[in-house]
């Protein structure tokens, strides 16, 4: 993959993955954490989608394949806002608690 931002999201997720695992929280929690992070992953991959396909049909400028890749980008903003959200939510009570 030639995606500097995916190589970065998916080493996010191999060094937070196995935190969510060891953290004594419930089934549940874990996989929220875990999921949020594929989540970051795909909205990626999607993004990583658009953006080929726009530079395939053509590099000249336009409104619209601007338009396209904005949204593609903000949607990873915003994948990794929940991400970073759900993290905090479950990590901030256990670290209070020590």
């Amino acid at each position: 993959m030639e995606e500097s931002a995916f190589r970065q999201e998916l080493t996010l997720f191999a060094l937070l993955t196995p935190v969510a695992l060891v953290l004594p929280i419930t089934l549940l929690e874990k996989a929220l954490l875990v999921s949020s992070l594929i989540m970051v992953l795909v909205i990626e991959l999607l993004n990583s989608s658009v953006e080929a396909a726009i530079d395939r049909i053509s590099f000249e400028h336009h409104d619209l394949s601007k338009r396209a890749k904005d949204f593609g980008s903000a949607a990873v903003m915003l994948a990794l806002f929940v991400a970073a959200l759900l993290w905090a939510a479950v990590c901030i009570p256990l670290i209070l608690k020590v």
